[in-house]
């Protein structure tokens, strides 16, 4: 292990857990923040989490902190590593805001589509004035699973992970710090890379959606992706994936499809996207939702989907595809994911062309100087 970190981890689910056991037992001091108590009293109480690894090793992470308050949770740490749903991303950096210092870093694991933007937008509305850095992973870095109170599996690590810093000038510092944590973390051109090379807008909404009788009928008594994915599901994913690069390309971005991104992140590798993702040995085991009310349509639709979809339609890209899973998951969930999604506004790029896009992310500034100047 290269140098200890100091490491906050907010969020206690699925990802947060794994990730900070692992980390607290690779020998970083961890903190561990989860807003409601209840769900990490156990943690506190035992010190940490019990973890088990993917290749069936099993170890514990001792955990410095485990804590409800986030000004706690902030004390005394370099690198906020922020593992919860999109959907909580707006009140995270609500509740970061007052507390945080000069220096620290703060990694979306995910981003999704378009989170470091909100985020860093949320933390300007909340008058916070620290300078710190927000960057997102295009993808969270292990496949993983709660397995009890303070237990947590890891099923399969993915070989790389590309990462971007807003803007991305800040991308080389925060690998930085990185590389003594998770050396899978790869750097990303910008965050229109990492929020546009998103597998999550790909697989889990449309799988769920799919499956949705299934899950409904058996609880999730089903392997995802070995079983929910077949060969008709998958063309409904091919068709999305099609539509995300279409998007990404009409940008300027050029991201790896799904047959690329499978064989670069798992070595998988097939003729079509079917015998691909069957392929993975990483999917096997990974159960079904037990409940269609889950983060695969309430936070991959409107935080994954949409922002996809809205830059589709500003930029003149058909997304009827995409479309179709959101109006269908509005339906099936009872609620407007366009309305409640990631829309342009809540990303501060209305009224931006690409240029001005790629400038913000590139720069953190939508228009360089000339341009103000003459406004002015």
């Amino acid at each position: 292990m290269g140098e200890k970190r100091q490491i906050t981890v907010v969020g206690a689910g699925h990802g947060g857990k794994a990730m900070a056991a692992d980390l607290a037992y690779q020998g970083h001091e961890v903190n561990l923040f989860n807003r409601s108590w209840h769900h990490i009293d156990t943690i506190a109480a035992r010190g940490g989490i019990e973890i088990k690894f993917e290749d069936g090793t099993q170890g514990f992470g001792n955990l410095r902190k485990v804590t409800s308050e986030m000004e706690e949770a902030l004390e005394d740490t370099e690198l906020i590593m922020v593992v919860v749903p999109a959907s909580g991303h707006r009140d995270v950096a609500r509740m970061c805001a007052p507390h945080l210092k000069d220096g620290q870093i703060i990694v979306l694991n995910p981003g999704r589509t378009g989170g470091a933007l909100e985020f860093r937008k949320v933390l300007q509305e909340s008058g916070c004035t620290a300078d710190v850095i927000v960057a997102e992973a295009a993808t969270l870095l292990f496949a993983s699973r709660s397995t009890g109170p303070a237990e947590a599996r890891i099923f399969r690590r993915k070989n790389t992970v590309p990462l971007a810093a807003l803007p991305a000038t800040q991308t080389p510092k925060v690998l930085e710090v990185l590389k003594d944590v998770y050396p899978q973390f790869i750097p990303a051109p910008n965050v229109l890379h990492t929020s546009t090379n998103n597998l999550g807008a790909i697989f889990h909404p449309a799988l769920s959606i799919l499956n949705a009788g299934w899950i409904e009928s058996t609880g999730g008594a089903f392997q995802f992706y070995m079983e929910g994915v077949t060969p008709s599901t998958s063309r409904v994913l091919e068709r999305l994936d099609r539509e995300r690069v279409t998007v990404a390309a009409a940008m300027g971005v050029r991201v790896q499809t799904s047959m690329e991104w499978l064989a670069g992140a798992y070595s998988a590798y097939g003729d079509t996207l079917y015998e691909a993702m069957h392929r993975n040995p990483g999917y096997k085991g990974i159960m079904a939702p037990a409940t269609l009310r889950h983060r695969y349509i309430f936070e991959d639709v409107p935080y994954s989907l949409v922002p996809i979809a809205e830059l589709g339609r500003r930029f003149g890209v058909d997304v009827w595809a995409m479309d179709a899973m959101i109006r269908l998951a509005s339906v099936i969930h009872g609620t407007d994911y366009w309305h409640r999604g990631r829309t342009l506004e809540r990303m501060g790029l209305v009224g931006l062309s690409v240029m001005e896009i790629t400038r913000l992310v590139e720069t953190g500034n939508a228009r360089d100087e000339r341009d103000i100047a003459e406004m002015g």
